[in-house]
């Protein structure tokens, strides 16, 4: 199977041009490609396919095999991807996941995309469409108990379900390897949960540690940093337009404030490698 390696902020994911590429078990391939040690190495698989309701679609899997709806991080790439290997001539692209169109736009620079704003959509808070279980309508700054301690959580739809912490632990010495599994598998969350631990450095600067549902801890999450400012926004912890500092690099996030309106990331995207593998 060919395929390319690529980045947004050190969030990783192996990238297969599905006009060309037939896989006869996708699930499988992205734990085989994942693996650090006896495959390439990544946070999962991205299948880039033709599309009757966008101009391409991201079929995309967890390092353990399990789907996944959107990839903020991951659909920038797919609008590289393509732009770099002439699958289209736009800087306007239309990027469809389970049934959710995204719209980016790419910055060019001699030929190649050097990033791109992507247009995330509408932020959902209604916990019942998240899925978190809560006895109020959305669940903000809602107390939530994980191996024995209270938190204090606000959860956000971008596609994928997220759960915001707020905490004055620095991020960096966070013990996400214990508690992150614990919030993942926690009981509230009917389909798994990311968990975002965050720093507020000021009104315009958050600091974000994230453990992806499927995957464990990743250098960056897109959705996630999304979910993360509209969490401090609706906190009242964050002005309009904020930079979010990942393990794996910067990203801008802009929102209105406004539930209706949609969320916008702008972040590199980057090409590691290319090559073949086994599967």
């Amino acid at each position: 199977m060919k395929f390319t390696k690529m980045h947004g902020c050190g969030n990783d994911y192996v990238y297969v041009n599905g006009f060309e590429e037939q896989i006869a078990d996708e699930a499988k391939a992205a734990v085989t490609v994942s693996d650090r040690h006896f495959g390439i190495g990544a946070d999962g698989l991205i299948i880039i396919k033709p599309s009757d309701i966008a101009d391409f679609e991201m079929v995309m899997y967890n390092a353990d095999g399990s789907r996944g709806a959107m990839c903020g991080n991951g659909v920038r790439c797919v609008a590289k991807y393509v732009y770099d290997h002439k699958l289209t001539d736009k800087t306007s692209i239309s990027v469809v996941s389970m049934g959710s169109v995204k719209y980016i736009d790419v910055d060019v620079e001699n030929g190649k995309v050097v990033s791109a704003k992507v247009d995330m959509g509408s932020p959902v808070l209604e916990a019942k469409k998240i899925p978190v279980l809560s006895e109020n309508e959305k669940a903000v700054n809602e107390a939530i108990t994980v191996d024995g301690r209270e938190y204090l959580m606000t959860c956000v739809s971008m596609g994928n379900p997220h759960a915001v912490v707020f905490t004055d632990i620095p991020v960096r010495e966070f013990p996400l390897e214990k508690i992150g599994p614990k919030f993942e598998n926690h009981p509230v969350f009917p389909d798994r949960v990311n968990t975002e631990f965050v720093n507020v450095i000021d009104r315009k600067n958050l600091d974000m540690r994230v453990w992806e549902r499927g995957s464990g801890e990743t250098l960056a999450c897109g959705t996630g940093t999304c979910a993360t400012v509209v969490a401090a926004i609706l906190n009242g912890y964050a002005d309009n337009d904020v930079t979010v500092h990942l393990i794996g690099g910067d990203l801008k996030i802009s929102w209105s404030g406004n539930e209706a309106d949609s969320v916008f990331m702008t972040g590199p995207a980057e090409t590691v490698f290319s090559g073949e593998i086994d599967l």
